[in-house]
């Protein structure tokens, strides 16, 4: 009998051809189910918006009559925007990030050319951080404003109404499919622009007269006079950093020698209007901080005698502030501030839009040294001449000093100079007043009283 085999090439050749059909088949089928998969990704926008579309209206339910956006939102119904899809996110509120100092007040976030400002915290402006916004794009071709933003409501009729008040349409942010509302108004800063308010402007008591050869003044004397300033406290301007805060005392105030002086000029105040002058120019002009810090206090130095001055002080300051954006006018204040010989008058705003203050600044008057504060601050109340005016207007201080007539009819006695006396621990009190008489009848002498 005769062995038989299984394996004959016949039959592995027919085996062959079954394992090469089924390898053809698997591939086949594997294309054909990537060929669905990828035809299903590619129509989800399309189908999205087919299953969800922007407004109840499209959406063929039955029920109450669904609401509609008023004819103010879309003025031509023939023209309906394109609806977003599905997955698109609510519409938030944000705060537009703060500009930088050499920026000013523009704001271009997320392409927006429009801006808008609320007094959130009730404190009569919007100079807080958070308070000016960039605003966002509506459909077909609008500005809302995020600040304040609220989802908009249907009213008996089944139209979309602001709970605002009737006053503010509603419309659909672009890449949000529900209406808002927002009280605040949008502008494009370049049509509307902001409105600036200079610094002060005040040299000081003008020189309206010669010299006779005593070297006395022949025009109109002034005695402690002062200069109108400004400082800006924290706002858009700024960086929302505050230019007027006290860093410490950097002028040291001594007896108060320029009331022996004829000149009408105001030395120490002179001296550091100089320093801040140059080190702002020299930070404008490419100078790092400290570069210009150094420039300014060489001209402080220069400008009165150094002992009088925190050099160390002085240089920490004004690197910091210059850091923060704050100009020559607003440093110069600031150190007066600080060393105790400014009177604050009140605030003002200095940078607005659409009617909403950005910036506050700070009147003062400043003087030559602590003692002229004092004796201006409780001096004024005893004469006639100052009744009805004060200070003047934070916008506009009035910071003339006494004319030898009303500075005869002061009463010293009447005056609280502790303030002065603390400033000088090494000298007993009844030499600083002997001091002060001996200075007071020299300068009266000196001009013939």
């Amino acid at each position: 009998m005769m062995e038989r085999h299984w394996f004959t090439p016949t039959r592995v050749a027919l085996l062959l051809l079954a394992l090469m059909a089924f390898i053809v088949m698997t591939q086949t089928a594997w294309a054909a189910a990537s060929a669905d998969t990828g035809a299903l990704s590619s129509r989800p926008s399309s189908f999205a918006l087919q299953v969800n579309p922007r407004l109840p209206t499209e959406t063929g339910q039955s029920g109450p009559k669904a609401p509609v956006l008023p004819a103010l939102w879309n003025p031509d119904p023939d023209s309906q925007p394109e609806p977003p899809p599905a997955t698109a996110p609510m519409p938030k509120s944000y705060s537009a990030p703060a500009p930088s100092p050499a920026l000013g007040p523009q704001l271009s976030s997320g392409g927006a050319s429009q801006i808008c400002a609320a007094d959130l915290n009730g404190n009569g402006d919007a100079a807080d951080a958070g308070e000016v916004a960039s605003c966002i794009a509506t459909l077909p071709s609008g500005w809302q404003c995020p600040l304040q933003q609220t989802a908009c409501v249907t009213d008996v009729q089944g139209q979309y109404a602001c709970p605002l008040g009737p006053q503010h349409g509603c419309a659909v942010p672009i890449g949000g499919s529900t209406p808002t509302c927002s009280p605040n108004q949008c502008a494009d800063p370049s049509v509307t622009p902001i409105e600036e308010v200079p610094p002060i402007d005040d040299p000081g008591t003008p020189a309206d007269g010669g010299i006779d050869a005593d070297g006395n003044c022949m025009g109109r004397i002034e005695i402690f006079s002062g200069r109108a300033m400004r400082c800006r406290p924290p706002g858009l301007s700024v960086t929302f950093a505050s230019c007027c805060r006290d860093k410490g005392k950097i002028i040291k105030d001594g007896m108060g020698s320029q009331l022996t002086s004829l000149s009408t000029k105001i030395a120490v105040a002179k001296g550091v209007f100089n320093g801040m002058s140059a080190a702002f120019a020299a930070f404008k002009a490419g100078a790092t901080a400290s570069q210009a810090a150094n420039a300014g206090a060489s001209a402080l130095i220069a400008g009165f005698d150094p002992t009088s001055l925190a050099i160390s002080l002085a240089i920490n300051f004004m690197i910091e502030f210059l850091f923060n954006g704050c100009d020559s006018q607003d440093m110069e204040t600031a150190m007066l501030r600080s060393s105790g010989m400014c009177h604050e008058v009140g605030s003002y705003c200095t940078s607005s839009f659409l009617g909403i203050c950005l910036q506050k600044a700070r009147g003062h008057c400043c003087f030559n040294t602590k003692l002229g504060r004092i004796i201006q601050e409780q001096g004024r109340p005893q004469l006639k001449s100052f009744n009805g005016v004060g200070w003047g207007t934070p916008k506009k201080p009035l910071c003339r000093g006494f004319t030898p007539e009303e500075f005869q009819a002061l009463d010293f006695s009447k005056m609280d100079l502790s303030q002065y006396y603390s400033e000088i621990e090494s000298r007993a009190q009844d030499q600083i007043q002997i001091q002060m008489k001996d200075k007071i009848d020299a300068y009266l002498k000196a001009i013939g009283e």
